[in-house]
């Protein structure tokens, strides 16, 4: 018998100490993975711990642009053990310091807190400075602070050092002990075994029994036992086995009989076999021929179907791209409306600020004449007196302007703001109306349009503020362009209120109506009864898709020729 290249036990030791060695890696890798996570969150906690701290006098440094302060404070920030990287960035996404490590991050500032990770063990926390100024939450920027796998690892360098040696330690141990218990109940036994079966004697198998006594009573002794049997069974069937080959002698005579009058039966099927093979071949002819005719038809089926589907992914492409110059003429709408606010509050803004800026050089040009007669002692009580009545009348001048121009400005940037962005937030509906039609005023200067709103003040819903705002801003245009043609008096009615759940929205202008056709087709995408003008036909379009989108409302349309053009709305006050 060849020499046993791995014994048994070798190989169930191998592989116990496998599993061992593998689950022992892998409990060992998850409690340092846990005590990494672990560490992280803490450093976490501890970059939050740091918005709080230096976030306000950021902020205040930024709004003042101070950014000597702002950079002063980063290098303050980057001194701290976490802290191996500081960005703080402006409004517009313009860096005010880069200090330590840092990565390269968008250019627009975000507008909540956010953790993100980096390759290389690079992670940093981003959180935005708001500014409160009049009861209003102005994003003056971003600070983002860095910290990496190096901070961590310092923190838990001591524990992963002592999990590894607890692991080897009992590993070295367990090794040891398997090794001597395979070696005494195992390996020994089965060698004397291999050794006695090794003298087996087919002649004698009486002689070949296993002759040792296992220490207990476990497969060992089994084994032994099953073996002598299995020699018992021998000496029994080879005494059967005896019997039977003088059976098998007669068996094979009487079968060679048998086969001389298989032969002659053979020969008469073979004939009749031969016939029907001819018959066959015949009709396998027949069949080549039909599969012939059947393959040239699949062939035509074939072209006709390739062609079919190349018409159809010309008629897919070509929808693809009508649905995107479709998206491409929405967006160009809502950029176009923004467009008419900004030309709009920018006439208007300067008005004031001229004012303000002639009040100003005339307050200078008062002082200097002041201070000539200062210094040439010519200064009077009536001098004085006139001086003063003047610089009254010049700082109020200035203040009443300066107000004028922040309160245009403030009302522009809130409206600005919102229509393009998406986000959701809960605000006063009459406070925001009111923003709206303030920012709107310049499209209807010149006229003797007037809006009224009627809409309770304590009314407060949750959603996109920039739905809204496109919803006013489209409708007050389209009655401007389309519904007061050719007519300076015109008057909009807006009301809003709530029935428990759910806002409703009428607006109404007494302009020109519109036919029951136009009526019809007035949510249609590209409909515009100004076509020639230059009218894109997006304007309701764009009204119907926030109303039943952003909004998750309805929206009806009611109008009659020359009785004006009402819109009803109804929309939930909170979302789902």
């Amino acid at each position: 018998m060849a020499a046993v290249k791995t014994g048994l036990s070798r190989k169930l030791l191998t592989r116990v100490l496998s599993v061992y060695f593998v689950l022992t890696l892998i409990v060992t890798v998850g409690q340092i993975f846990s005590e990494y996570l672990s560490t992280k969150n803490h450093v976490e906690d501890e970059l939050q711990t740091l918005k709080n701290t230096f976030s306000s006098s950021l902020t205040r440094a930024l709004w003042e642009l101070n950014t000597q302060q702002a950079r002063t404070i980063a290098e303050g920030l980057l001194e701290l053990p976490i802290v191996e990287g500081v960005q703080v960035r402006g409004e517009n996404g313009n860096y005010v310091a880069e200090l330590g490590v840092r990565a390269q991050r968008t250019r627009s500032t975000e507008e909540e807190a956010i953790f993100e990770d980096y390759s290389g063990g690079l992670f940093s926390y981003t959180f935005p400075l708001i500014f409160k100024f009049s009861g209003r939450e102005s994003t003056v920027g971003d600070v983002t602070l860095y910290s990496s796998f190096d901070t961590i690892f310092s923190r838990i360098e001591v524990g992963i050092f002592f999990l590894i040696g607890n692991a080897i330690l009992k590993t070295a141990f367990l090794v040891f002990l398997f090794m001597t218990a395979f070696r005494t109940m195992l390996s020994q036994p089965l060698a004397e075994i291999m050794q006695q079966m090794e003298s087996f004697d087919a002649r004698h198998p009486e002689d070949s029994k296993l002759k040792i006594t296992p220490a207990d009573d476990d497969e060992l002794l089994q084994l032994k036992e099953s073996y002598n049997q299995v020699i018992d069974d021998l000496i029994i069937s080879n005494k059967k086995l005896e019997g039977t080959q003088l059976e098998l002698t007669l068996a094979n005579k009487k079968l060679d009989d048998q086969n001389l009058i298989l032969e002659q039966e053979v020969a008469k099927k073979t004939a009749f076999l031969s016939q029907i093979m001819l018959d066959l071949e015949q009709q396998k002819d027949e069949l080549i021929s039909n599969q012939r005719e059947l393959r040239q038809e699949n062939e035509n089926r074939q072209y006709i179907e390739a062609e079919l589907r190349k018409r159809n992914a010309e008629l897919a492409s070509s929808m693809k791209d009508l649905e995107l110059a479709k998206d491409q003429l929405i967006d160009s709408e809502r950029t176009a409306s923004l467009g008419g606010l900004v030309a709009g509050i920018t006439h208007d803004v300067n008005t004031p600020l001229g004012v303000s800026v002639t009040a100003a050089s005339f307050l200078q040009e008062r002082l200097d004449n002041l201070k000539r007669n200062f210094e040439d002692k010519k200064l009077t009580t009536k001098t004085m007196s006139t001086f003063i009545g003047e610089a009254e009348q010049t700082a109020q001048l200035l203040l009443n302007n300066l107000d004028r121009a922040s309160e245009l400005i403030a009302s522009f940037k809130q409206v600005a703001v919102d229509q393009t962005s998406n986000a959701v937030r809960e605000f006063n509906l009459n406070d925001y109306l009111t923003e709206i039609i303030q920012s709107l005023k310049p499209s209807f200067k010149r006229t003797n349009h007037t809006i009224k709103v009627d809409c309770p003040e304590d009314l407060t819903i949750r959603c996109a503020p920039g739905a809204i705002s496109q919803i006013v801003t489209n409708m007050v245009i389209n009655s401007l362009v389309h519904g007061f043609e050719n007519k300076n008096d015109g008057v909009i009615s807006i009301a809003a209120s709530s029935d428990g759940n759910n806002v409703i929205f009428t607006y109404k202008d007494n302009g020109k109506g519109l036919s029951p056709d136009h009526l019809a087709q007035l949510f249609d995408a590209f409909f515009t009864t100004k076509r020639s003008e230059g009218g894109s036909g997006l304007g309701t379009h764009i009204i119907y898709n926030l109303v039943t989108q952003s909004l998750s409302g309805h929206i009806e349309a009611q109008s009659e020729l020359g009785k004006g053009l009402t819109y009803i709305i109804h929309f939930p006050l909170q979302p789902n």
